[in-house]
């Protein structure tokens, strides 16, 4: 796993999955895209709404730790209750299954951390522009939403880092001729719309294909990743640009219809939004560092498919919580 790490850290520059404001890092409030009926086989597996959890997952609720418990706001352990703010869809991260219910990788993260902290889970759904204004604010505990930890973002609040993750590449398992993200031009790639996949990675690739006299790459920019990851599946695209597990997830649920190719490169860390110096922020903290101690941590990712950018230690605004200000010890 560390090695998985540093290789991502070196590979990484400042970004930002998420713009601040209204847009995310690949992700805006959600939008239904109407699929002719004879795709609805094609594309199902990368929809937004699926059946429910991969095959072989098992939710996982560590006992609470009395030591952490105690470390909960008193307001927060009478209520029992832990939210989250979160905007599905963003497989493999939080996305709605067939009854509507919330899950994903980071719901059963912060469902786990709660239980460490002997609360129960409740995520809230909501538009992500309002999210962070919601953390703020206190409606919501914390903010869940596949949230990209950056400076800008540091000025307001503190992030719990659960994964760093890049730009990776996918193309239909039977292309021909393999596609390489850094010979791009005359291609056309699909991506959601104001993700660091567009605006830090394709939109500029294409713009040095002009420089340098080539075709630029065509861009389908897409509301939601799973349409983006739709596009490929049907041919209108000959890539798909995302966030490095998004393209793991379309690929794994894909049935073998698109494979990733290239490296993972602009890597950055997710993190779980807290409000500035909040009192949660510690109990949080040693809760994730209890489940990376006991192995949860690494188990609950593996169960969807993320086996990259895991951390070996709690990072609170990505400096080790040992040598943060939340350092209860």
């Amino acid at each position: 796993m560390i090695e998985s790490l540093t290789r991502l850290r070196q590979q990484s520059k400042p970004r930002s999955h998420k713009h601040f404001g209204t847009h995310r890092r690949g992700r805006i409030v959600a939008a239904t895209v109407a699929i002719v009926a004879t795709s609805l086989s094609l594309v199902s597996c990368v929809t937004n709404e699926e059946d429910g959890t991969p095959e072989g997952w098992e939710q996982i609720l560590p006992d609470p730790v009395p030591e952490i418990q105690a470390m909960v706001p008193e307001a927060l352990a009478q209520r029992g209750v832990l939210t989250a703010g979160a905007n599905p869809p963003f497989p493999p991260f939080e996305f709605k299954d067939s009854d509507g219910q919330i899950i994903g990788v980071e719901m059963d993260l912060v469902r786990a951390m709660a239980s460490v902290m002997g609360l129960d889970f409740a995520p809230q759904e909501q538009d992500f522009s309002l999210i962070l204004p919601s953390v703020q604010a206190g409606t919501v505990d914390m903010g869940a939403s596949g949230f990209t930890d950056n400076e800008e973002r540091r000025e307001n609040f503190d992030f719990i880092d659960f994964l760093y993750a890049g730009v990776q590449w996918a193309q239909a398992t039977d292309r021909e001729t393999p596609v390489d993200p850094d010979n791009a031009c005359g291609l056309t790639v699909a991506v959601q719309r104001t993700t660091v996949a567009e605006t830090d990675d394709v939109r500029p690739r294409s713009e040095q294909c002009v420089a340098e006299g080539k075709e630029p790459i065509t861009v389908l920019s897409y509301e939601t990743a799973d349409t983006a990851a739709t596009a490929l599946i049907l041919g209108r695209a000959d890539a798909l640009a995302a966030d490095s597990p998004i393209t793991a997830w379309a690929a794994e649920r894909s049935e073998g219809r698109i494979e990733v190719v290239g490296d993972i490169y602009l890597a950055a860390p997710f993190g779980f939004a807290f409000p500035l110096e909040s009192d949660l922020t510690p109990a949080a903290a040693a809760a994730f560092q209890h489940l990376i101690d006991t192995g949860d941590y690494e188990r609950i990712l593996a169960q969807w498919g993320i086996e990259e950018g895991l951390l070996e230690e709690t990072l609170i605004n990505e400096v080790p919580l040992a040598e943060s200000a939340f350092n209860a010890s």
